[in-house]
């Protein structure tokens, strides 16, 4: 089957859920928001500095983007089963492939948002705070506190995808495991612009806390395939 008719095929199967999963995240968002405040002190419990804010809208904009947050967060292991259902058609993937790509990428997007709220966030937050003293007083907005939390928490999710997706890329035959063992400098350049793009702020410290976990998951990625022998060369073959 052509790439072309293969992405044909997985933006068609997308499509017949977008509709619903668009109203689902609208109304989860919606019964989330009464609930933000709780959620706010939550993520604030790691800010030993009080938040600010600087316009009349600033407060109710701040937990409509807690909320909508949240709601993705919620309703991610339907996402996921959106998202593999639709990938698996093109490629032919079993029930069976595509209950153990739902249920790691659900399990490694929860363990990285995890991981990224007690471990990387606190010490990112009272990093950048440690700069402070008596003549120089932090003045944290609310709405790009949340902006800071939430992008933050959810890129930590995504990255911590990238595993599975290295598996799921051989077992389909789109790439080789070699590929990737012999890619590693263009895979630190490319991990470093997406440090770059998904971080919140722009400095090096952020940076290095997402790029240096995300090097780490595509190492493992590639130990991963080598213990379950997964896109193993045949004696005697060569590599385009």
């Amino acid at each position: 089957m052509a790439a072309h008719t293969k992405i044909v095929i997985f933006l068609s199967e997308l499509r017949k859920s977008i509709r619903n999963l668009v109203l689902s995240l609208a109304l989860c968002t919606l019964g989330i928001f009464f609930l933000a405040p709780q959620l706010l002190q939550l993520v604030q419990s790691h800010l030993a500095e009080k938040l600010y804010f600087f316009s009349v809208a600033g407060p109710f904009l701040a937990h409509v983007k807690l909320a909508f947050f949240a709601a993705v967060y919620v309703l991610m292991p339907w996402f996921t089963t959106v998202l593999w259902r639709a990938l698996g058609k093109p490629f032919k993937v079993s029930r069976g492939q595509l209950f153990f790509f739902i249920f790691f990428t659900c399990l490694l997007f929860y363990a990285g948002t995890i991981f990224c709220f007690f471990v990387t966030l606190p010490f990112g937050i009272n990093f950048l705070l440690g700069f402070s003293s008596e003549e120089l007083k932090p003045v944290i907005s609310v709405s790009r506190f949340v902006n800071f939390t939430t992008i933050f928490i959810l890129a930590f999710g995504l990255i911590f995808e990238l595993p599975i997706f290295m598996i799921f890329s051989v077992k389909v035959g789109v790439l080789k495991r070699n590929f990737y063992e012999k890619n590693r400098r263009f895979a630190l350049l490319i991990i470093a612009v997406i440090a770059a793009l998904l971080t919140p702020t722009p400095d090096i410290v952020n940076m290095l806390l997402m790029g240096g976990p995300l090097y780490l998951l595509y190492e493992s990625g590639i130990i991963i395939l080598k213990v379950l022998r997964i896109g193993k060369e045949e004696p005697g073959s060569t590599t385009q």
